[in-house]
């Protein structure tokens, strides 16, 4: 029997994962590189009613998620993320501009209370950058500057923006293995008992 999680204090961010979607398909998960920080905020709409002109209920519905990441990250991930290019260039030259379109992805990581060593998984399961390539080089700097990189979460086949698991709760530990190299709805969806 799992145990439950009653108390969890996340200390760090680790073991991030990234699976772009190329072509319509899911390529297996790669190493995001070295997290810094995420941040996210949930937008949504706010749903009234009115009862003799004194609100009456309230409800908000999210539709996604603006996040934004800093990180060190491998130079292949930030050329998909940003959709760097080299069609019509010579070999080993890469390009940014108006026709750079980054590709869809699933976010996912490690989050982990020091405290009590317990580790959280979580996802952002239907992802688009939402900005252009930034960058920022400091002469003389003491420690490299990460890379801010701000994207959107979207809802994906479930409804769902975002997913999270306790390592110590799950039933299934195929969903721990997966979780960042193969994570999809399916991975994470209840199988009907007949």
């Amino acid at each position: 029997m799992p145990t439950v999680v009653q108390e969890f204090d996340a200390v760090s961010i680790k073991n991030a994962s990234v699976q772009f979607i190329d072509g319509g398909t899911q390529q297996p998960g790669t190493k995001f590189g070295c997290m810094g920080s995420i941040e996210g905020e949930t937008e949504g709409i706010e749903i009234v009613k009115m009862c003799e002109g004194v609100e009456a209920k309230r409800k908000f519905k999210p539709n996604k998620m603006n996040l934004t990441v800093n990180a060190h990250i491998p130079v292949q991930v930030a050329r998909d993320f940003f959709g760097l290019r080299t069609e019509g260039l010579k070999p080993g030259i890469w390009a940014y501009g108006e026709l750079s379109k980054g590709k869809q992805f699933v976010l996912t990581a490690d989050v982990i209370d020091e405290f009590e060593d317990v580790v959280k998984l979580i996802a952002f399961p239907n992802c688009t950058n939402s900005t252009g390539f930034k960058i920022s080089i400091e002469n003389g700097a003491d420690e490299v500057a990460m890379l801010e990189m701000e994207f959107t979460a979207l809802k994906d086949s479930l409804g769902n923006l975002y997913y999270e698991a306790f390592v110590d709760e799950l039933e299934d530990q195929t969903v721990a293995q997966q979780w960042h190299t193969q994570f999809t709805p399916d991975l994470i969806k209840a199988v009907p008992t007949p």
